[in-house]
């Protein structure tokens, strides 16, 4: 001990303890502090019963020598922290050369265990930026797992430890998957051996027994938990690919038989495997279904799962059935029945479609954005924001098309639900850029031709004339008085109330004309004496579907009417055109979540009478005339 330590411990100021703890504390040596963190002792100045500390945010810190003996850990020469003061260059050569001996000098500093954290903490900043860190990191991982002395768990929050001897990565590997308790974390463990099939020397002792075990934990789920079943069947399949000595236990455990057995689940299953594994299911359709394979990948296709739909098309490709797929794909445009992701696909891959992107798509879109906002399960607006993103879709869909064929559409377009009259008159304007003599549409002219008529309920035509009342009567005026108000402040051109509202008052002026013709087109009815002898307006229809016998009514009403939650639909919706005509015994086919379906009208019944009373100048409408 030091002779100047020893006069302090002779005279009480010091203990022994302390004394023996600065004696590790030398000028020149390193510590640790619980606040202050890394330091290295500058110097001694025993006289003033004082020594100081370089923190790294404290420099020249002094500390009495009984506190500094109590709180500071002394830390030898090869620990991390202080090599890296020491020998700065060849710790940056160490990086490079052998990232896992850098991490067995840390964890070494940790008393051979830390967090991901911990052991960047370290490092960034002093040695790397946060962009290095990341990349050095997964070619360090990749050194600590070969050599076998470090155990690396899955969570970044649990510690990296060492270890006092080297474990293989195969015999790693199948601690794992031994001690593994869920069959997902089974799972997962067996794309680890598929993935490092080649560390095990001798496949036919150490992995058989792994695949018996995933074939019975593969049968006892099959039932219940059927995506696990396929997913433990293809990595059993992807490891018998790669050991060939292996032998299946369960012959009859196939992907093809399980492809037969759950054919009518296939949608629900394959949306819930990873991607690379649902594409091999994909693939294995035609062996497992026969020549019925493509009606099944066409249902699944119609299933608007937007993973699983750009799937279908490749299979198609690869079996030399595209042909078949267009027919498929025009059909679903011309009846409307094609599903929004579906639409979705189609229209961003148009360039290899070009003979399907035509004026008639623009409908079927249409209906699958209100097939999506009717049905609360798959509500979607994937394919509404893709309508209103793309700035060229509208222009792929109307070239060399005649302008008849863009005014039908652009009526089909007014008539919408889902879209707010601004939003329709975006996209109206943009078929006019192509069509300039359709603008009268978009400004509230009337078009060319007679125009359709709307049957509408009394209390909805209530609503629609209180808004043109509220518009004309009281909007419009106050939007005058803003007007003249904002004109007194002077210089309109930087005057920002002038400019705010005159937009107002073409926003208000729009929706005036907007409303004067829907007015001028409507007519009005309370529904009372509904044709029932096939589903017509005011009626409710009764459908079960053929395959669950599920029923479930709609109740068709008019154009300004709809209650989705309540299965209330207007007669301009793509269901609502479908029933129409539809009598007692007839099916009739709808889009729905697992692809089309079909439904039996068993039952015609006439809705409730709307009992908003007819104003006195509209003699409305007679359902059952005619």
């Amino acid at each position: 001990m030091d002779s100047e330590l020893e006069k302090l411990v002779e005279s009480g100021k010091l203990t022994t303890k302390a004394a023996e703890q600065l004696e590790r504390l030398r000028p020149g040596s390193f510590c640790l502090h619980k606040s202050w963190g890394f330091g290295q002792v500058a110097e001694w100045n025993l006289l003033l019963n004082q020594i100081v500390i370089d923190f790294k945010t404290k420099a020249r810190h002094p500390m009495q020598l009984a506190y500094a003996a109590e709180n500071l850990t002394p830390i030898p020469a090869g620990h991390f922290l202080a090599r890296k003061v020491k020998e700065p260059d060849a710790i940056k050569a160490l990086l490079k050369s052998d990232p896992a001996a850098v991490v067995r000098n840390v964890l070494e500093g940790f008393d051979g265990k830390a967090t991901l954290a911990q052991i960047s903490e370290v490092l960034v900043g002093d040695l790397f930026t946060e962009a290095e860190w990341k990349r050095w990191w997964t070619s360090a991982k990749k050194a600590m797992k070969s050599s076998g002395y470090f155990s690396v768990p899955a969570k970044k929050s649990e510690p990296i430890a060492l270890r006092a001897e080297p474990v293989s990565r195969a015999d790693e590997l199948l601690t794992f998957f031994n001690q593994t308790r869920q069959s997902k974390e089974q799972a997962a463990a067996l794309d680890q051996i598929i993935k490092f099939h080649h560390e095990f020397n001798d496949p036919k002792t150490q992995l058989q027994p792994i695949v018996e075990r995933i074939e019975n934990t593969a049968a006892q789920n099959q039932k219940l938990h059927s995506p696990l079943t396929f997913e433990l069947v293809l990595a059993r399949d992807e490891l018998l690919q790669r050991a060939p000595d292996l032998k299946i236990t369960r012959p009859e455990l196939t992907l093809e038989r399980l492809i037969s057995e759950e054919e009518s689940r296939l949608p629900e299953i394959l949306p819930k495997l990873p991607s690379a594994k649902e594409r091999r299911v994909l693939q294995a359709l035609p062996r497992a279904l026969g020549d019925a394979w493509t009606r099944r990948a066409w249902q699944m296709m119609a299933s608007n799962n937007p993973r699983l739909v750009p799937q279908i098309p490749k299979i198609f490709a690869e079996n030399g059935k595209i042909d078949e797929l267009r027919m498929l794909l025009e059909r679903a445009v011309r009846e409307h029945s094609a599903s929004s992701e579906m639409m979705v696909w189609l229209c961003r891959e148009r360039a290899n479609w070009p003979e399907l992107i035509t004026p008639e798509i623009l409908p079927a879109i249409l209906s699958a954005i209100e097939r999506d906002q009717h049905n609360e399960a798959s509500r979607s607006s994937r394919l509404r924001d893709l309508l209103l993103d793309d700035r060229e879709l509208i222009g792929d869909i109307f070239r060399n098309s005649e302008v008849g064929a863009a005014r039908d559409i652009m009526r089909r377009l007014l008539l919408t639900p889902v879209f707010d009259n601004l939003t329709k008159r975006s996209l109206m304007a943009r078929v006019i850029k192509l069509y300039p003599e359709l603008e009268s549409m978009a400004t509230g002219g009337q078009p060319e031709e007679r125009t359709e008529t709307l049957i509408v309920s009394w209390s909805s035509l209530h609503k629609r004339r209180e808004e043109y009342e509220e518009t004309v009567n009281k909007k419009i005026p106050e939007n005058s008085k803003e007007i003249g108000v904002a004109r007194s402040y002077g210089d309109l051109r930087e005057n920002f109330e002038f400019k705010a509202a005159k937009q107002m008052q073409a926003v208000l002026m729009r929706r005036k004309s907007e409303l004067e013709q829907m007015l001028h087109r409507a007519r009005g009815t309370d529904f009372s004496n509904a044709d029932t002898s096939q589903v017509s307006i005011g009626t409710i229809a009764t459908l079960r579907d053929v395959e669950s016998a599920q029923e479930e009514p709609y109740t068709i009403l008019g154009a300004w009417d709809g209650d989705p939650e309540r299965n209330i639909i207007s007669y301009q919706t793509a269901i609502g055109q479908a029933l129409l005509g539809k009598k007692r015994g007839e099916r009739v086919t709808l889009n729905t979540d697992h692809g089309s379906a079909t439904y039996e009208v068993i039952a015609i019944e006439p809705a409730p009478v709307d009992v908003a009373p007819a104003p006195v100048e509209d003699q409305g409408v007679a359902l059952g005339a005619g």
